[in-house]
């Protein structure tokens, strides 16, 4: 709702006869009236608190068209709704947009059920801070939050309802007087009486000090000439007495300086009324206005500034690059940032982003460097502009990286950030593509990086994104056109000397390159979203396939490997509970395989998603453990059936010490969590023998067989029991 609109409704029921009168009752129907007519409102409820019976008492409820009819439930009493008294007298007003919900209405929620109220917004009538009714604002269908202009809105109308209400008390005439000094001390608005004839300021309540900071002392009883209005503006404001004079009423938005030099904005309204003994005064209602005036200018700072940090944001950041043709484009980015905000909240992720970005911009002053921006959660950019010295630039961005590295205390915790910074000489990009995008590009290396996370932008960077980007098109085509294969590689039961199980690995046969391993396309797939559409077939053709072969009597389990994609896509399980149910699929005899850490991108949804799963019968094996995590809090939280031993440690078995040792400490902590464990990469019968001397459950590798096509494997299979 506007000001001048308020403005004007406050000056309604302030002019109003009712108001001027002390007519409660008819006071509070032109507040609802006016309020249902402004505001976007189901119905405006006046209660007055009747003190004899402790009783609010409903003196008007105006009810908009398709309101719900009126219940028969009325507002429980005070001394049944302690803690939301407790509350408005101390809050002085109470705004929610699920009333239903919100605890500190729950004495009230029958009321609000009953009359079908969704969001509402409560404010007390207070005379000398006693409550002594309340203005309720209600909504049955919540369209949108309660705005602060709104909430003071309506608090000003409470004022001026408990000013009325004031009047109206049977009090003698020094007891009202002193109940109207005091509502109008609480006001928000400035109150001032001028008198006309002597032009002495008779009255000023404590609003004025809030806003001018000039103390009530230094102006009551003093001539109206001791205002800054009138100090900073004399001309204009004699216009004004005169006006008030001659009872015509005048309004001014005037900008205001503060003896500290501190500058405000002030709408204000004068009016003239005379007192039973004939006097002239002038009632002066003004408001403070700063924030609507600087509203503009902030708007603007926010279209081109990150909020949090300062920095100008990508908007303008990219603008300014358009422009550019030389120099160099710095790209920061934190690496694990998501999964540091999951672990420590967002409020210490804004805490490392603020420090991070003045970081920076110590950086850009003593480079003497202008262009600086927050162009993504955790993206940061920086411009050389016109710099060509190549080693100067190199100097510049290590020394960033190692500021950039220093630990950052947060809270009594010292973290310690991981930037990936990317270099990109503006000169050397092709026509086709931005400084950002080869930026984007170089960024992607720099993160895989062991050690110092640099990467400078070159042509091999870029003709590696381009056939990444045409494998990308080709998937696309192998998707429709149907070029995956299954390949299906045993697993072996070390104990019974048996193969108990098989992963299915996909293979494509490219029409161009031959038949490609999931190295080759599956990053590629997985950056752009491409995983889903692979995910679901691979799933589909290896559920077939086990349905195939449990109708053949082949009782053999089925591993499948899912991406995080997947795993998180939402329709999982869904999909799943489909193809278990369709393909008649045995318990425990379809196992999905997804990595430590990709399981712990999201703990709260992986445990219930694993929940739901093992309902079904479905088994959940951890695939490359030891690399990641490995935590026994969430091996403990998760229904796992299986995890299985990286390759990497068997592979040094023989060789190193560490790897026995951390082989041996994974099959001990599996046994003591009765968890099956399957060891991958077995190519010699020394790490086999190591293996089941240690108890390892089962293994797989090239010591009994690659992947094989779905034929080969039923052979195998055959031989091998043909040969026990």
């Amino acid at each position: 709702m506007k000001k001048q609109k308020s403005q004007q409704l406050l000056e309604y029921i302030v002019n109003s006869e009712a108001k001027q009168q002390g007519d409660f009752k008819a006071t509070a129907q032109i507040a609802a009236e006016l309020l249902s007519q402004q505001l976007n409102v189901s119905n405006v409820v006046v209660s007055a608190l009747c003190h004899l019976d402790d009783k609010l008492e409903q003196i008007i409820r105006l009810s908009n068209l398709h309101a719900n009819p009126i219940s028969c439930v009325h507002r429980p009493n005070p001394s049944a709704s302690h803690a939301f008294i407790k509350q408005l007298i101390n809050e002085r007003h109470i705004s929610s947009e699920d009333c239903a919900h919100d605890s500190r209405l729950h004495e009230l929620t029958a009321y609000y059920q009953a009359h079908g109220v969704v969001s509402v917004l409560e404010v007390a009538i207070r005379i000398n801070g006693h409550l002594e009714g309340v203005l309720t604002l209600e909504r049955c269908e919540s369209s949108e939050p309660w705005h602060d202009n709104d909430v003071q809105l309506c608090s000003q109308v409470a004022d001026q309802l408990a000013l009325a209400l004031a009047t109206q008390h049977g009090y003698d005439k020094d007891e009202r007087i002193t109940l109207f000094l005091s509502a109008a001390e609480q006001s928000d608005q400035i109150m001032m009486v001028v008198n006309l004839n002597t032009e002495i300021i008779e009255y000023v309540n404590k609003a004025h000090f809030e806003l001018t900071q000039v103390a009530k002392e230094r102006i009551v009883g003093r001539k109206v000439r001791v205002l800054d209005f009138f100090k900073q503006y004399p001309s204009l404001s004699e216009q004004v007495l005169a006006k008030a004079r001659n009872g015509e009423s005048a309004q001014e938005e005037i900008n205001l300086t503060r003896q500290d030099g501190s500058n405000y904005w002030m709408r204000l309204s004068v009016k003239r009324f005379i007192s039973e003994r004939g006097n002239h005064f002038a009632l002066v209602n003004a408001e403070n206005c700063t924030e609507q005036h600087h509203h503009q200018s902030e708007l603007v700072r926010l279209a081109w500034r990150c909020g949090l940090t300062g920095l100008f944001n990508r908007t303008h950041f990219s603008r300014v690059l358009e422009q550019q043709k030389k120099g160099h484009l710095v790209l920061v980015d934190l690496r694990g940032f998501k999964r540091f905000n999951d672990t420590y909240g967002h409020a210490n992720g804004d805490v490392m982003l603020v420090e991070v970005a003045r970081r920076i911009r110590h950086f850009a002053e003593v480079n003497q460097l202008s262009e600086i921006a927050r162009i993504g959660s955790d993206e940061f950019a920086i411009l050389f502009e016109n710099e060509e010295n190549e080693s100067l630039i190199e100097e510049a961005t290590e020394r960033l990286y190692r500021q950039l590295e220093i630990p950052i205390t947060i809270g009594i915790e010292q973290v310690e950030p991981k930037p990936a910074l990317a270099r990109v000489d503006l000169e050397s990009i092709e026509q086709l593509f931005s400084p950002l995008t080869c930026a984007d590009i170089a960024l992607q290396y720099a993160k895989a990086k062991q050690g110092s996370a640099i990467q400078v932008f070159n042509s091999a960077l870029l003709n590696a994104f381009k056939e990444d980007a045409q494998i990308e098109r080709d998937l696309v085509a192998a998707i429709k056109g149907r070029q995956f294969e299954l390949y299906y590689q045993p697993l072996k039961d070390l104990k019974k000397q048996a193969y108990i199980g098989a992963e299915a690995l996909i293979r494509w046969h490219h029409p161009k390159k031959g038949v490609l391993y999931p190295g080759a396309f599956i990053d590629i797939a997985e950056q752009s979203g491409l995983i889903n559409d692979i995910g679901s077939w691979v799933l589909e053709a290896a559920c077939k396939q086990l349905n195939l072969w449990q109708r053949h009597q082949i009782d053999i389990s089925m591993h499948v490997n899912v991406s995080a994609r997947q795993f998180f896509s939402g329709s999982l399980f869904e999909q799943v509970w489909e193809l278990v149910t369709r393909y008649r699929l045995k318990p425990q005899s379809l196992i999905l395989e997804i990595t430590e850490t990709e399981l712990m991108e999201d703990i709260r949804s992986a445990t219930n998603l694993c929940n739901e799963l093992s309902d079904l019968g479905v088994g959940l094996a951890i695939d490359d453990f030891g690399t990641g995590y490995s935590s026994m809090r969430y091996l403990k939280q998760f229904p796992i059936s299986k995890l299985k031993i990286d390759r990497s440690f068997i592979s040094d078995l023989s060789v190193s010490h560490e790897s026995r040792e951390i082989v041996s400490a994974i099959i001990a902590m599996a046994s003591a969590l009765n968890i099956s464990l399957t060891a991958e990469g077995v190519e010699t019968k020394e790490q086999e023998l190591f293996l089941a001397e240690h108890f390892c459950h089962q293994a797989q590798g090239f010591l009994y067989s690659p992947a094989l096509r779905v034929s080969e494997f039923s052979d195998f299979l055959t031989n091998k029991a043909a040969i026990h």
